[in-house]
C-alpha cells in the first residue's frame, strides 16, 4: 500500500471534519499508546518463544558418535 502526500492530506481533512480539532490530539495520543502496547506485547511473546526454544535445545542430549561396524 503506497500512500502519497495527497492521500494523507485527504485522510487528515476527513478526520478533522469527522472528529473536530479538539479530539484529534486525544485520538493521536491513544493511537500511539495502543501501538506501543502492541509492540511491547509482541516483544514479550517473541522473548518467551526464544526462551522456550533455548530450553528445548539445552534439554536435547548430545548426539553420540556412531561406530562403524568392523568387517
Amino acid at each position: 500500500m503506497n500512500l502519497g502526500m495527497p492521500e494523507i492530506l485527504v485522510i487528515l481533512v476527513v478526520a478533522l471534519l469527522i472528529f473536530g480539532p479538539k479530539k484529534l490530539p486525544e485520538l493521536g495520543r491513544s493511537l500511539g499508546q495502543s501501538i506501543r502496547e502492541f509492540k511491547r506485547g509482541a516483544q514479550e511473546i517473541r522473548e518467551e518463544l526464544e526462551k522456550a526454544v533455548e530450553v528445548k535445545e539445552e534439554a536435547k542430549p548430545a548426539p553420540a558418535a556412531k561406530e562403524e561396524p568392523k568387517a
